[in-house]
């Protein structure tokens, strides 16, 4: 989810990427037309010598003033963002080595991370073991029943507990349906959930989980892969962040009393979102370290590597290892990284050193994240494809999120374009945001909440949306059998299946816009087919 809002200091322009709440792609002002890229690199040396000069105090004001001059958000909006991030944004500018053209490319997507010497790194490789197994994928016929394992993927729940039904849900800010009153010729934010800018209220949330106890009683452990904070992004402090979650920690284990959870950081954790320093964070992964070890019954041994960074290794069955990484350090979202990018805390070569341990003592591994690594800034994007090739035969199941979309990502060997060595599953969103049905996802089974049924109705209404092997004809999920369904894809894209393709990554929405050929295939191309950054191999101009 990329929210478009504008960050600014005396006519200093800094995008920060959350949704699509603000899609701004120009400011027109006197009759000049200027795109975000240009018009950053026009006044970010400005900002660079008022820091220089010790005028960064005067940043602020001049940001809020101008932010509101240029109605790039209304006025709360403006003063919260900017309150939040000026001191985090002026440390970046006084010490990162990018320059000017360099951060505003990057910040904005109009520059190449290849071209940006600084950006550039790779991780070391050993070279391969002798293995047990020749393939990472183990079809279930080749496996007894007891070692058939369901396991529920819960993510992006961003639970509002100041939903107020009736209130206005269009009312121009990243967040809605908490206050004001709704124009005349609009319906106010309905009881369950509505599919404007809003989050979802407690009280659905809290049916959707009922009802996934009830009726999944085979789930054997849960993951959790992040995001819990609510999308008011321009009013979240610390204090704020930690009651979330711990009401969301206990929320899932007075539900799951009996299951092991085993959660990842999301980027709506920190305070500000997405901001994950190297350094100073211990607010954050100290209290993540206490609820997962205490409420979730994480190992003792995971805490010193979560007070590190918030990632950890923990073995959940025999021969069965799980790693959970933070991609919050991998994102350009996460502007710390504009002072020093290069593998943030080790977390890559600590994955390897991991992956080869697995490796040599012929464990299968299951990698959950928060961003699928197609997100990633581009070095730590292509080197960790380079590690899922290297480890392919270990790892044997990857689960992102953040997109709020039901996708898959296929990993294809690097010199071989045409063979498809790994997957990796981006959940859908337990929220509605944006204009979407809100769902759980149980193995490969999604589950939706009729959101227009259920307001119609007032009472929740689930439905089974669909089974992957039953709806796409496949006769397990490995690798080899999601390309060939790819290709299928690829050589029919007008026809009925790649229309359920796309209803199933919306969740069934009936909000969203129709899907043409040029939308189906970047679809296929642009997210199915890759998951590296910049990766022009499948995602070429269409």
């Amino acid at each position: 989810m990329i929210f478009r809002c504008f960050y600014t200091g005396i006519l200093f322009v800094f995008v920060l990427q959350w949704s699509n709440a603000l899609p701004i792609s120009k400011i027109t002002t006197h009759s000049i037309e200027l795109t975000p890229c240009e018009l950053c690199n026009l006044l970010l040396p400005i900002a660079k010598d008022l820091i220089a000069q010790n005028e960064s105090s005067l940043m602020e004001k001049l940001g809020i003033i101008l932010c509101q001059y240029l109605h790039l958000a209304d006025d709360a909006v403006c003063a919260g963002m900017i309150n939040e991030y000026n001191y985090v944004l002026i440390e970046i500018l006084r010490y990162s080595p990018l320059s000017t053209y360099e951060i505003c490319g990057v910040a904005f997507d109009c520059l190449r991370q290849a071209d940006i010497p600084a950006l550039q790194w790779n991780v070391t490789l050993p070279p391969p073991t002798q293995l047990l197994f020749s393939s990472s994928y183990v079809s279930s016929k080749h496996l007894s029943s007891k070692y058939i394992l369901s396991i529920l993927h819960l993510a992006d729940l961003h639970i509002d507990l100041e939903y107020k039904p009736g209130s206005n849900a269009n009312c121009g800010r990243p967040l809605c349906c908490r206050d004001g009153i709704p124009k005349s010729s609009e319906l106010g934010a309905e009881f369950w959930g509505d599919y404007r800018t809003c989050d979802l209220p407690l009280w659905t949330a809290e049916s959707m989980l009922k009802y996934i106890v009830q009726n999944e009683e085979q789930i054997d452990f849960i993951y959790f892969t992040g995001d819990i904070a609510p999308h008011d992004v321009w009013q979240q402090t610390q204090d704020k962040d930690l009651e979330e979650i711990s009401f969301t920690t206990r929320l899932l284990k007075q539900t799951f009393p009996n299951k092991k959870i085993y959660p990842c950081v999301g980027n709506h954790e920190a305070a500000p979102p997405d901001l994950f320093p190297t350094d100073n964070i211990s607010w954050l992964y100290s209290n993540l370290a206490s609820q997962w070890i205490d409420q979730f019954g994480l190992d003792e041994q995971t805490r010193d590597t979560i007070l590190k960074g918030g990632y950890y290794t923990t073995i959940i069955l025999p021969k069965f290892r799980l790693i959970s990484l933070n991609m919050n350090y991998c994102t350009e979202n996460n502007y710390w990284l504009f002072i020093n990018s290069t593998d943030p805390l080790g977390q890559l070569q600590w994955l390897i050193q991991w992956l080869q341990y697995a490796e040599e003592h012929q464990e299968k591994v299951h990698i959950i994240g928060h961003h699928p690594p197609r997100m990633c800034m581009v070095s730590f994007s292509w080197a960790y494809y380079s590690i899922v090739n290297r480890y392919q035969n270990t790892i044997s199941g990857q689960f992102f999120a953040h997109t709020h979309f039901d996708e898959f990502m296929l990993f294809y060997n690097e010199t071989d374009s045409k063979q498809p060595i790994s997957i990796a599953y981006i959940t859908p969103s337990f929220t509605t945001y944006p204009n979407i049905n809100p769902v759980a996802v149980l193995d490969h089974r999604t589950m939706i909440l009729n959101l227009t049924a259920t307001n119609l109705y007032n009472t929740t209404k689930f439905i089974k949306e669909y089974s992957a092997k039953s709806a796409y004809s496949m006769k397990d999920l490995s690798p080899q059998e999601w390309n060939k369904f790819v290709l299928q894809l690829e050589n029919d894209i007008d026809g009925e299946t790649m229309g359920l393709v796309y209803q199933y990554f919306m969740k069934s929405s009936a909000t969203g816009e129709a899907c043409d050929r040029i939308c189906r295939m970047k679809l296929i191309n642009c997210n199915l087919k890759t998951a590296r950054a910049q990766d022009t191999t499948f995602c070429f101009e269409i």
